[in-house]
């Protein structure tokens, strides 16, 4: 638009300077002020046209670098996006692509407390889960650092891949690679198969190999978050429905949105309550920091879930009318602990895969004592992800674990007293001494002295911990 400006004044000057030699040539003849205008015109129409011509070259060789540097910077957009790619990192998506890619938000194939999640199709066919981050502006945005943070820098083949991200005004996305057999609660917990929309998220019921195999995996990915990065990865969110089973059962870990870095000279890390009642480790509870050991606990009890094909925590209903209505927990490990010093060890194996049959009970055995050395409220008692592997490869032999005081149930309790005849305030007053008995049963593994902690204000309460 501006050359078209610069040549249509240039062509309306000289025109003018022509009109003004005419018009001198009429008024003036051939007297001496015409030639002065004559020679001042003439000059001015070589100045136009010059002046036309260097604007023209230089426009030219500014076009050509121009087209240059685009053509070079091309070259190293592609180039870093190629390195990126072969690096494992994760790229930046705009909105628009996002919404090409899930065809405009129309494929939801699931959602959580935080997010929702959404089929898409890339333009080179690669099917992809993009994740909407769903949380208050402050949480939900630290939800996606610690995700980015936490995934963007590690590659195994038993973690979800993250490839890329997207921040769009103050929402936030992230997009993984699609695993089509869906979570792994599909697959142990007795319900019919799932479809969201038209779409088949997965559902069944895994044979006992493949529960093997799945506990394996999920073995393997934790072993590399803890042992194998620069900085330890604590996933804090270990549930079946975190794991991902692919079309040939494969499980992968997947959202990271509550996960830590924990550096190797730290012991611990302290964070805030959050997760899933039934798989958080008592020291968390506690609110006495997190470690790796916090995983190993919840992994213990996605073990036990594998092996019953049903929830570690169920509340039943004992009786009573209204609000008057009495609940307790039954808690799965306990049944798991009374049934191996019994004997009956069978009786809790997922009872479809009982009717199967074929189901080797040394295997069984060697699976639950795995998950109750997982699962030991003592934080020096629970083995490494490593050492789990190891067991679970049979590389090692798997001793019998210490029995252990179960004291998740005293934790679990603790909010459920308000529901029952001694009110709030007899609540309030058993807390501390739950708490105390607790940290007492941790014997010293963590530095909270019992005296400290019933002095300290005990902020734990239920309603912050996620639903299922």
């Amino acid at each position: 638009m501006e050359d078209r400006k610069a040549n249509i004044i240039a062509v309306s000057s000289i025109i003018f300077l022509i009109v003004v030699i005419i018009v001198a040539r009429v008024v003036l003849d051939l007297q001496r002020s015409f030639f002065l205008i004559v020679g001042a015109a003439v000059a001015g129409i070589l100045a136009v046209i010059a002046f036309y011509f260097i604007r023209r070259h230089l426009h030219h060789r500014r076009t050509m670098m121009e087209t240059r540097l685009a053509s070079e910077g091309k070259e190293l957009r592609i180039e870093y996006s190629f390195l990126r790619k072969v690096a494992g990192l994760p790229t930046k998506f705009r909105y628009k692509e996002l919404e090409e890619i899930t065809d405009n938000w129309k494929s939801l194939i699931g959602r959580g407390a935080s997010a929702f999640v959404f089929k898409g199709i890339m333009k080179d066919g690669t099917a992809v889960a993009v994740k909407r981050i769903q949380h208050e502006e402050e949480r939900g945005e630290k939800e996606f650092r610690s995700e980015i943070a936490a995934i963007a820098s590690v590659q195994h083949v038993n973690l979800v891949r993250l490839f890329g991200y997207c921040i769009h005004n103050n929402l936030r996305f992230l997009v993984y690679e699609f695993i089509p057999n869906g979570s792994l609660a599909n697959w142990i917990f007795s319900r019919p198969r799932l479809t969201t929309r038209g779409n088949d998220i997965g559902g069944g019921c895994l044979s006992w190999d493949l529960r093997s195999a799945v506990a394996l995996d999920v073995a393997k990915a934790l072993a590399y978050l803890h042992h194998d990065c620069r900085s330890r990865v604590l996933h804090l969110d270990v549930k079946p429905e975190n794991i991902l089973l692919d079309e040939n059962h494969r499980a992968y870990v997947s959202d990271f949105g509550l996960s830590k870095l924990m550096t190797r000279d730290q012991s611990r890390v302290l964070t805030t309550l959050r997760g899933t009642k039934g798989y958080l480790a008592p020291e968390w509870l506690l609110e006495l920091g997190v470690t790796e050991k916090s995983d190993v606990f919840s992994y213990g009890m996605v073990l036990l879930e594998l092996i019953g094909g049903r929830r570690n925590v169920t509340v039943i209903d004992t009786g009573g009318t209204g609000d008057r209505s009495k609940r307790k927990f039954q808690y799965f490990p306990k049944i798991v602990t009374d049934k191996l010093k019994s004997g009956r060890l069978m009786e809790v194996v997922d009872q479809r895969l009982m009717d199967l049959g074929g189901i080797d009970e040394k295997e069984v055995r060697k699976m639950v004592h795995v998950a109750l050395w997982c699962i030991q409220e003592k934080v020096r008692r629970r083995p490494t992800m490593l050492e789990v592997v190891k067991w679970l490869e049979g590389r090692v032999a798997v001793e019998e674990p210490p029995e252990t005081q179960m004291i998740v149930v005293d934790l679990l309790s603790i909010d459920d007293e308000d529901d029952e005849g001694e009110g709030q305030n007899g609540n309030k007053r058993k807390k501390p001494k739950i708490i105390a008995r607790a940290a007492s049963q941790l014997n010293g593994c963590l530095t909270t002295s019992t005296n400290s902690l019933q002095s300290k204000s005990f902020s734990y309460s239920m309603s912050i911990i996620s639903p299922r």
